[in-house]
C-alpha cells in the first residue's frame, strides 16, 4: 500500500523526500546567487562612484574651479596681444594667459566679471606686460594707452606728407603705417623710410593691388603707385610687422573696400577704365564736399572728352608739390609735369588722394548739367557751378565778397 501510495504520489507531481531534499538546496543555491549579484553590483556601483569623483575631482583641478593661478602687480617688459572680432571675454583671457600676460585665463575672467566695461574691447592689437596680475590686465587692457598698431585713414588725405602751414610736415599714410608698427621698443618700428621704399618697389600683385589697377598704378612714379589704393577706414597694424606685409594687409583690406563701392564693375558704361574712374573719383574727395561730388564729377567728364578743354583744377598742380591746399601760385601751374592740368589734356595720370565710396559712386553716376566751371563760393565748402566763363566770373566776386576763399 505504501509503495503504491509512493508511487502514486510521485506520479500526482509530488517529489519524494530524496526530491525535495535537492529542490530546497536548489532554491538556497539560487538565493545565495541573487545575494552575491546584489553585493557585486552593489560594489560595482561603489567603485563607479570613487573612480567618477576622482574624475570630477581631477577636472576641477584642471578646470581650477575654486582656485587658479594669478601673478602679482603690474608687470614688466612689453607683450602684444591680438584681439579678434568675435572674440569674448574668455577667448580674450586665454589669448592673454597663453602669452603669459596672466597667469591663468581663470584671472582674467575673475577679475573683470564685475567690470561692463570689458565688453566694450575693440578688435585690434594691444600692448600689455608680461606677468600681470589678472586685476591689473583688466585695468590696463581698457586704458587708451594700451592700443595700439591703429590708424585712420580719411577720404581725401595722400601717401605722402604734405607740407602744412607752418612750415612742417602732416604725417602721410605711409608715415603713419610706420608709426603704427612701433612701441616703447624701438627695435620693433619699421621707418618711414622702409615702408616708402617697401610701397615703390615690392611687387603690386603680391600687396593685394586689384588685377584692374596694376597696369595703371604700375606707370606711376614710386613713391605714387599705391595712389588711391588704401581706402578710408580703421586699420590695425601688429608692431614689429615687416613693411611688406603692413601695406599687404591694408592693400588687401582695401580691395574688398573698393568692391564693396562698386569697382571694376562701376566703371562698366561710362567709357572709363576702372582706374581711370578711380582717379575721377580722387578728384571729386579733393575738389569738392559730399554734397557737391555729383556735380563736380560732371564737370571732370564735360571737361575731359571736350577735345578744346584742359581740366584745370589746382588739386592737380598741388599733388606733387605736397600741398593739401587748393590755391596755387602762377609759377607752379607754369611748371611742367605729368599732373599738371593746365597744361595737359585729359586726367592726371593716377589718382591723387584717397577716395570715399561717395566719391566712387560719383564718379560712376555724374549728375545731370553742362556745368564746366566750379568755385567754392560759400564758407562751409558749398561750389557754385558754370556754364559760361561771365558766370563763373560772377560766382567768384560773390565768393570773395562772403570770405569764402
Amino acid at each position: 500500500m505504501s509503495d503504491d501510495l509512493g508511487l502514486f504520489a510521485d506520479d500526482a507531481g509530488e517529489p519524494p523526500r530524496r526530491g525535495r531534499r535537492e529542490a530546497r538546496e536548489q532554491r538556497a543555491q539560487l538565493r545565495r546567487r541573487k545575494r552575491r549579484g546584489s553585493v557585486t553590483a552593489l560594489a560595482g556601483l561603489l567603485a563607479l562612484l570613487l573612480v567618477g569623483g576622482g574624475v570630477v575631482y581631477g577636472a576641477m583641478q584642471v578646470l581650477q574651479i575654486g582656485s587658479y593661478e594669478d601673478y602679482e602687480g603690474a608687470g614688466t617688459g612689453e607683450v602684444v596681444v591680438e584681439v579678434s572680432a568675435g572674440d569674448t571675454v574668455s577667448a580674450i583671457a586665454q589669448s592673454l594667459s597663453k602669452a603669459d600676460v596672466v597667469a591663468s585665463s581663470t584671472a582674467f575672467t575673475k577679475a573683470a566679471q564685475d567690470n561692463k566695461q570689458i565688453n566694450s574691447i575693440q578688435p585690434g592689437f594691444y600692448l600689455m606686460k608680461s606677468k600681470m596680475s589678472g586685476a591689473s590686465a583688466v585695468s590696463h587692457i581698457l586704458s587708451p594707452e594700451a592700443k595700439t598698431g591703429r590708424i585712420e585713414v580719411r577720404g581725401g588725405q595722400r601717401l605722402e606728407d604734405q607740407l602744412s602751414p607752418d612750415g612742417g610736415k602732416t604725417p602721410g599714410i605711409l608715415t603713419k603705417l610706420a608709426e603704427a608698427t612701433c612701441t616703447g621698443d624701438e627695435n620693433l618700428c619699421t621707418t618711414p623710410e622702409q615702408m616708402h621704399a617697401a610701397a615703390g618697389t615690392v611687387d603690386l600683385a603680391s600687396l593685394g593691388v586689384p588685377d584692374w589697377a596694376i597696369e595703371g598704378a604700375s606707370k606711376a612714379e614710386p613713391e605714387r603707385r599705391l595712389e588711391g589704393l588704401i581706402m578710408p577706414g580703421i586699420y590695425d597694424v601688429k608692431p614689429g610687422e615687416p613693411p611688406e606685409e603692413v601695406l599687404r594687409q591694408v592693400v588687401t583690406k582695401s580691395a574688398a573696400l573698393l568692391e564693396a563701392a562698386g569697382l571694376p564693375q562701376a566703371a562698366d558704361g561710362t567709357g572709363r577704365t576702372p582706374y581711370e574712374l578711380l582717379t575721377i573719383a580722387s578728384l571729386v574727395q579733393s575738389e569738392g564736399i559730399k554734397g557737391d561730388f555729383a556735380k563736380v564729377s560732371r564737370v571732370i567728364y564735360n571737361r575731359t572728352t571736350d577735345p578744346q578743354m584742359r581740366l584745370q583744377f589746382d588739386s592737380t598742380i598741388n599733388y606733387p608739390l605736397d600741398k593739401p591746399t587748393l590755391l596755387t601760385k602762377s609759377e607752379d601751374r607754369q611748371r611742367p609735369g605729368p599732373y599738371n592740368s593746365y597744361q595737359n589734356y585729359g586726367l592726371p595720370p593716377t589718382p591723387i588722394s584717397t577716395v570715399s565710396e561717395a566719391a566712387v559712386v560719383a564718379a560712376e553716376k555724374p549728375a545731370e548739367g553742362t556745368w564746366v566751371y566750379f568755385v567754392k563760393c560759400y564758407p562751409d565748402g558749398t561750389s557754385c557751378f558754370a556754364t559760361t566763363m561771365a558766370e563763373h566770373d560772377r560766382y567768384i566776386a560773390e565768393a570773395q565778397q562772403r570770405g569764402a576763399f
